[in-house]
């Protein structure tokens, strides 16, 4: 939206011989296509984005492409270190050109400039591929979202010194590469996820969250996929922003989304309601199970 690919109102057809989907209704707009997470609706938006018709050659094309959109991505804090007082953190992965002339080399030559193009890197278009995240990078992400468009470095110490001086470097705000604007759709969308998308077991009485949900592949077929679910609330005075991630929880909606909005009632409202402890005693009670093993 933000380069003029598409707008919030461009629809795409849910074609599953791109990439695989599930059955949901028609992703006419970019709103629908987040609320159901249609892979062939990103397919379509991120094959734009790679091959944006600005050389002849897919290879070259392609290569510009991955350029300009790695850059806008980093400026929401992916496949950078954040600059925070967290120890231990990963930068993750946004792959660029130099990333994958190194990844297909040939005999020929040791590099494999000009051997990649969008059909090779398509995956990347659903957050899979070479994408590599941290769960503090989608909490931040979520933050993001929430502000329409820039975050604070996330950060643990808040205040230092006999005044609680508040440290100056985390007062900064960090504006990505997208207007203002093109947040709210993505915000809606959120929202209608929540209401009656993927991460209907998130819902909580009195507070619009706003959600995604997802799932990470386990390599390991004979095991679950891992469920992740990132939030923030309240949807127009976001007070909390977060990123749940649950091993070998299958879907984001099965575990992952009903533990995130645990927490943020529990910060929002410092008690559970009725609902909420019902929800709580299920998660606490069940056990995550596995095609061939038990986890509690």
């Amino acid at each position: 939206m933000q380069e003029g690919f598409i707008t919030k109102n461009t629809g795409f057809a849910c074609n599953k011989s791109l990439i695989h989907c599930h059955n949901h209704e028609a992703p006419h707009d970019v709103i629908t296509a987040i609320k159901h997470s249609c892979n062939p609706y990103f397919y379509q938006v991120y094959k734009r984005l790679i091959q944006r018709g600005e050389n002849p050659s897919i290879f070259k094309d392609s290569r510009i492409g991955i350029e300009k959109w790695s850059k806008a991505v980093q400026s929401f804090g992916l496949g950078v270190k954040l600059n925070t007082d967290i120890p231990g953190i990963k930068t993750g992965n946004i792959p660029n050109a130099n990333y994958y002339d190194t990844k297909f080399p040939n005999t020929k030559n040791p590099y494999g400039k000009h051997r990649w193009a969008f059909s090779t890197i398509y995956s990347n278009a659903i957050g899979e591929g070479e994408i590599g995240v941290s769960p503090l990078q989608m909490a931040n992400l979520a933050a993001i979202i929430a502000n329409r468009g820039y975050y604070y470095t996330p950060h643990l110490v808040k205040k230092i010194g006999e005044n609680g001086e508040k440290r100056p470097e985390y007062l900064v705000k960090n504006y990505t590469f997208v207007d203002s604007i093109h947040f709210e759709p993505v915000v809606n969308a959120m929202e209608l996820v929540v209401q009656s998308g993927t991460a209907r077991r998130a819902q909580i009485d009195s507070i619009t969250i706003c959600g995604k949900t997802g799932t990470v592949q386990n390599a390991n077929d004979t095991i679950n996929d891992h469920s992740v679910f990132i939030a923030f609330a309240p949807k127009d005075n976001p007070q909390i922003a977060i990123a749940v991630y649950v091993e070998y929880g299958t879907w984001g909606g099965t575990w992952a989304a009903p533990i995130a909005s645990l927490m943020v009632e529990k910060y929002l409202n410092h008690e559970l309601s009725e609902k909420g402890l019902k929800k709580e005693k299920r998660i606490l009670e069940n056990t995550i199970l596995t095609k061939h093993q038990v986890f509690r």
